[in-house]
């Protein structure tokens, strides 16, 4: 892969350079801020090879690169003079917009570590390899002493380091930020409370907490943050004459007490109610939670939530009990997802999802990386989210019971499964092991034999039934205006063939077949939860679950009718075939929104010809349905329309004979 090419892409989609105001990246996405996110094509943008996926989030447009995000940062920091700068600071120059005060703090929190892992997952590594080392070599040995300081100082430090990002993230000055955190842990403070003669240490009077602030970090992102305000307040007072030396003075001066009288103790409180309550669940319930974190894991991933549990974590792992909540859930996780793309890629027929599946199941098996497999495989596939969902629930439980614990931090995968070396000899490492072999079997056959599983609960649970029952939770009132855009489409369709039909047509349309319109998983037209198709209303056909939004010509013909919202198109073929191709469920409600349609009314074209193409991940991310029924709307003039049984297909693939 050229990731200059990559680059200069994404810097061309996405507006030039000077539309981005900054750039930063994380393990697996590029983070851009723009000044008018507006004007880019998610699936221009999509489209870029490399590219697995693109989010809009917390005022931030992330392109998902993957593991190789490093590389292509290093080739798009070339193409302009792109800076780091945080968030904070980007918006103004740019239309302030709203955030969920949620997504808020989960970007605060995400954009803080995120740039501080590398450290953390090093030291994290550095600390297995003494744990394991210490079987055979006593920790009194002078060499088993330093490694075991290399190892712990990025974690006893680590509010330094958090301080220092944090810094950037809020719009504060860095240093000034990390020397206030640094305040909190320096010896001599540390002597004053821990050795006071009173009950409590005081500065100008006022108590301070007896409490270590190592290894913590609330209590270093509360002062980050709140020194983004001080400073603003301390240059407003200043002279200009004065700035270079009263400025920083007076920001360390009023930052340190605030930090040590309120806000280091507030952060600590907070981390420990949090640790009581994962504490008592873990005594009571740890089955429970283990389960409940392990099945919901790929989905914290994909949403950004997994980084709330990113301080309760570190703090974890500096406790006997090692850390029991985030790590053997990921464990779970990572591999039952990564396991589930190896299957996907041993089903399918479709070229290019084969690779893409095949690249995203290492990566997340051996590297601990599950984006390009949520976004690129999972999310448009969708049935495999079922097989990571069980897989997860049972090797969960497993660890629930077992008690699993991490002893590191690190992104749980085969490689780094060394990190749930804990306590004494290498029982938890046996059990995360049989976590792991039991993630990637049963998400890999489960999602193998997707297909069969299928089989047999249509045969035990009637498909008109089920079809009856989902159509029937549908408001009324969307599912009318559905079906009103579908019949428009349809009827615009069949009147024109009607109209046009004689003798001869219908004598040519014998032996046709009509093929795919875009990739995806092939399934029964009864299986669409959406009575209108379910119960071939509209016609006779199959339907679509796609895994790319493309939608191609299925044969040679001309387009009969283009909804108005551009979700759904009639066409008629050569041979006078009369096709609707209904992008997703009641995406009529979109207007629009996520489709580019390239053709319009009375347009001929040939079999393969790019009709639409579909914003798939928007479609879905606005709570809407992406399967996608194929009809035809004048079965009843063949004496047999014959779908392809369920199967993976590649846009061009036979999936309706007529005869």
């Amino acid at each position: 892969m050229d990731y200059a090419v990559t680059a200069r892409e994404i810097v061309d989609k996405v507006g030039g350079e000077s539309n981005i105001v900054s750039a930063t990246h994380c393990m697996t996405r590029l983070r851009l801020v723009l000044k008018d996110e507006g004007v880019v094509d998610d699936e221009k943008v999509k489209g870029i090879p490399g590219v697995v996926g693109v989010m809009r989030k917390s005022g931030q447009y992330q392109i998902i690169i993957g593991n190789n995000v490093a590389k292509c940062y290093a080739e798009f920091t070339k193409l302009g003079n792109f800076t780091d700068e945080p968030v904070a600071n980007a918006g103004k120059k740019k239309e302030k917009r709203k955030i969920n005060p949620v997504s808020a703090v989960l970007d605060a929190i995400s954009g803080s570590i995120a740039p501080i892992i590398p450290a953390i997952i090093g030291a994290g590594m550095i600390r297995v390899l003494y744990i394991i080392l210490n079987f055979w070599i006593p920790a009194e040995n002078s060499t088993m002493t330093i490694l075991n300081a290399i190892a712990d100082a990025a974690f006893y430090f680590l509010p330094i380091l958090i301080a220092f990002s944090a810094g950037k993230k809020f719009g504060a000055n860095p240093y000034l930020t990390a020397a206030v955190v640094g305040v909190l842990i320096h010896p001599n403070i540390i002597a004053a409370v821990t050795n006071a003669t009173d009950e409590w240490a005081t500065f100008l009077g006022i108590p301070l907490l007896n409490t270590s602030y190592s290894s913590t970090v609330l209590p270093a992102l509360l002062t980050a943050y709140a020194m983004s305000w001080i400073e603003k307040g301390v240059d407003k007072i200043t002279p200009a004459i004065t700035k270079n030396f009263l400025k920083p003075m007076l920001i360390i001066l009023i930052s340190a007490p605030v930090a040590l009288i309120i806000l280091g103790p507030l952060g600590s409180y907070i981390g420990l109610g949090l640790e009581w309550v994962i504490t008592h669940l873990n005594v009571y319930v740890p089955w429970l939670v283990a389960i409940i974190m392990a099945v919901a894991m790929p989905y914290l991933v994909m949403t950004g939530m997994h980084w709330a549990f990113i301080p309760v974590t570190l703090a974890a792992l500096e406790t006997p009990q090692g850390e029991m909540l985030m790590l053997p859930a990921m464990l779970a996780a990572n591999l039952a997802l990564g396991a589930s793309c190896l299957a996907v890629a041993v089903r399918s027929k479709d070229k290019t999802l084969k690779q893409e599946a095949a690249a995203s199941g290492v990566s997340a098996i051996f590297a601990g990386v599950t984006e390009p497999g949520l976004y690129g495989v999972m999310l448009p596939q969708k049935k495999p989210l079922i097989a990571v969902a069980v897989a997860c629930f049972v090797s969960g439980l497993i660890g629930g019971l077992a008690g699993v614990a991490a002893s590191a931090f690190a992104s749980p995968s085969l490689l780094s499964i060394t990190i749930f070396v804990h306590g004494e000899g290498f029982t938890n490492l046996i059990w995360a092991i049989v976590m792991a072999v039991v993630s990637i079997v049963s998400a890999f056959l489960l999602t193998l034999f997707i297909p069969e599983f299928t089989r047999l609960f249509n045969k035990i649970f009637p498909k008109r039934k089920r079809a009856a029952e989902a159509a029937a939770k549908t408001a009324a009132e969307p599912q009318a205006e559905c079906a009103g855009e579908e019949n428009k489409a349809a009827e615009s369709a069949g009147e024109s063939s009607a109209a046009g039909q004689d003798e001869s047509d219908v004598a040519g349309m014998r032996g046709e077949k009509i093929a795919a319109p875009l990739a995806g998983r092939l399934v029964s037209l009864s299986e669409v939860p959406d009575e209108t198709f379910a119960a071939e209303i509209l016609g006779k056909g199959a339907a679509i679950v796609p895994s790319d939004g493309k939608v191609y010509a299925p044969f040679a013909g001309i387009v009969e009718s283009v909804a108005e919202s551009r979700h759904a198109l009639g066409l008629k073929s050569e041979k006078g075939a009369v096709l609707l191709i209904h992008i997703g469920l009641e995406t009529v409600e979109l207007h629009g929104k996520f489709f580019d349609c390239r053709v319009q009314a009375g347009q001929t074209f040939k079999k393969g010809d790019l009709l639409l193409a579909a914003d798939l991940q928007g479609i879905a991310a606005a709570g809407y349905n992406t399967i996608t029924p194929v009809v035809v709307t004048n079965a009843d003039e063949y004496a047999e329309v014959s779908p392809q049984p369920p199967c993976e297909v590649a846009a061009g693939d036979t999936i309706i004979k007529l005869e």
